[in-house]
C-alpha cells in the first residue's frame, strides 16, 4: 500500500476519519492544534461535524452529549487541558459511553511548556477524575503505531462501552513519518448501539443514560458492573511489544516516544555484545503486569526510563514484585534524554 509522508497529529486525525469518527469537538491547545485545524478542513469533506467549544470543560460536555447518540466522537488535547476535561470523563465513565480521547502531552505541572513529557502517566492510568473508574489508554512509540492505534482505540471503545484515551506527547504530534493509512470504514458497517441511544422515542419506550444512582444500592450495583467490565479488559486487552527479550540479563523499560529511544539504545549495547533487551507496554492501562513479571524473573536488573520524575515504575514496581532491582532515569519539564544519556545511566549501574 502507498505510504504517506505526515505530521503525528495530522496522522491521528486521518485515521480516525477513517475509523468512523464523524464528530469532533475541540480547543486549541499547543502540542495538538494540528488536529483540530485537520478536522476543521476534513470532516466537513466526509459529511462530519467540527466545533471549535469555548473550553475544554464545553468540549468534554459536548463529548458526552454526542456519544449518547452512538457515533463515533472524539476529542484531542494537551496536559493542562486534559485536566480540565477529568470531572466529565468521569461522568462519561459512569454512564458507559463510547468516546476517544487524544492527549497530546506536554511538561507539567501547572501551564507547564508546550514540549513533549510523559507526566501525566498516573492522570491517566489511576483516574484523573472522581470514582472507582478506567480509561483503557493507548501509547504510541510510532506514526504508524499512532494510526493503528487510533483505529483499535474506537473500536474498544465500541465493544466496551468505554471511554478510550490516547496517550502520546508532543515529540509523536509534532514529528513526521511516513504511514500507511487504513481503508475508509463503512459507516454503515459500525456497531449497532441502537438498544441504548438516545435518537428520539417514537415508536419505542425511552432509554435513560445517567452517571448516577441516589440510591446506594443502586449505586453499588452500577459500579459491580464498571469493575466486571474491567476485569475483562484487563484479560483480553493487554498489548507489549518485546525487542531483543530474549537471553537478555538487562530489561530496558520504556513507553511512547521513550520506547523508540530505548529500541536505538538496546541494538547500540547488544552491538558491544552485552544482553540487553527492551519491554514496551502499549496499552498504560490495563498494563501488561503479567508478561513483564515473568521476564523479570530472568534478569539481573530492570532499567525504567521516563519523560518524568518516575510515574510508570511504579506499575512496573508492582509487576517485578522484587524478582530483580529496579533501576530509574527520568527527565522532567519536557526534557527528552538522549540514547547517550541514557547508555551512560545504564552503564553506571552495570559498575
Amino acid at each position: 500500500m502507498k505510504s504517506l509522508m505526515m505530521k503525528g497529529n495530522e496522522a491521528i486525525a486521518e485515521s480516525a476519519i477513517r475509523a468512523g469518527c464523524r464528530l469532533y469537538f475541540g480547543y486549541p491547545i499547543t502540542p495538538q492544534s494540528e488536529i483540530a485545524e485537520y478536522m476543521a478542513r476534513r470532516l466537513p469533506e466526509v459529511g462530519g461535524t467540527f466545533l471549535q467549544t469555548e473550553s475544554e470543560i464545553a468540549t468534554v460536555n459536548m463529548v458526552y452529549g454526542a456519544a449518547c447518540t452512538g457515533k463515533r466522537v472524539m476529542t484531542s488535547t494537551s496536559s493542562p487541558g486534559f485536566s480540565l476535561m477529568q470531572e466529565g470523563i468521569s461522568y462519561i465513565a459512569g454512564a458507559e459511553l463510547p468516546c476517544v480521547f487524544a492527549n497530546i502531552a506536554r511538561g507539567g505541572p501547572g501551564l507547564g511548556d508546550i514540549q513533549p513529557a510523559q507526566s501525566d502517566y498516573f492522570q491517566a492510568t489511576k483516574g484523573g477524575g472522581h470514582g472507582d473508574y478506567h480509561l483503557i489508554v493507548l501509547a504510541p512509540s510510532t506514526l504508524q503505531e499512532a494510526v493503528d492505534l487510533t483505529q483499535l482505540a474506537f473500536d474498544l471503545a465500541d465493544e466496551y462501552r468505554n471511554p478510550v484515551l490516547i496517550l502520546a506527547d508532543g515529540m509523536i504530534g509534532q514529528m513526521m513519518e511516513p504511514v500507511v493509512l487504513p481503508p475508509m470504514r463503512d459507516i454503515s458497517s459500525l456497531p449497532d448501539h441502537s438498544e441504548w441511544t438516545l435518537t428520539g422515542t417514537s415508536g419505542r419506550r425511552p432509554h435513560r443514560i445517567a452517571a448516577f444512582n441516589i440510591d446506594p444500592h443502586g449505586l453499588e450495583e452500577m459500579n459491580r458492573r464498571y469493575q466486571e467490565k474491567y476485569k475483562r479488559i484487563k484479560q483480553k486487552e493487554q498489548r507489549w511489544e518485546e525487542y531483543e527479550v530474549e537471553g537478555a540479563k538487562y530489561l530496558l523499560i520504556g513507553y511512547g516516544t521513550i520506547g523508540r529511544i530505548l529500541k536505538s539504545v538496546v541494538d547500540n549495547l547488544r552491538g558491544k555484545k552485552i544482553p540487553a533487551g527492551l519491554f514496551r507496554p502499549i496499552t498504560l492501562w490495563p498494563f501488561p503486569y503479567q508478561r513483564l513479571r515473568e521476564i523479570a524473573e530472568d534478569v539481573e536488573f530492570v532499567f525504567v526510563v521516563e519523560m518524568s520524575a518516575g510515574q510508570m515504575v511504579e506499575d512496573v514496581l508492582l509487576a517485578v514484585e522484587g524478582k530483580a532491582p529496579v533501576h530509574f532515569y527520568g527527565r522532567m519539564g519536557g526534557v527528552v534524554p538522549t540514547p547517550e544519556e541514557i547508555l551512560l545511566a545504564f552503564e553506571r549501574l552495570r559498575r
